[in-house]
């Protein structure tokens, strides 16, 4: 198993638009070879630095699967307008892969 994560610091305010963008996008990773599962995180505010923490989680049989749909059209579709809602964030998602070493 492989877990791809997205970490993202949403300004202040725009925490309704970035849940909306997430819950409208369309979205085909469920027909994608290897996908598991997907999850978006919110994480607490931080006032002081003006954002709040947000995570994607997407869960893959194989980092193969995951590479494959990163170069695939499905993945160019999805991310499209990605540039569009620079205002909204804090900087740029950082990205996290992980292979999994043991679980339940």
């Amino acid at each position: 198993m492989y877990i791809a994560m997205n970490r993202f610091k949403v300004s202040t305010g725009s925490e309704t638009e970035f849940e909306d963008v997430w819950r409208n996008r369309d979205s085909s990773l469920s027909q994608v070879p290897g996908f598991v599962e997907f999850r978006l995180l919110r994480g607490k505010a931080n006032a002081e630095d003006g954002y709040t923490l947000f995570s994607s989680h997407t869960l893959w049989k194989s980092e193969e699967d995951f590479l494959n749909w990163t170069k695939s059209e499905n993945f160019r579709a999805a991310h499209r307008n990605a540039g569009d809602r620079k205002a909204m964030y804090k900087g740029p998602p950082v990205f996290e892969g992980f292979n999994v070493v043991e679980g339940i």
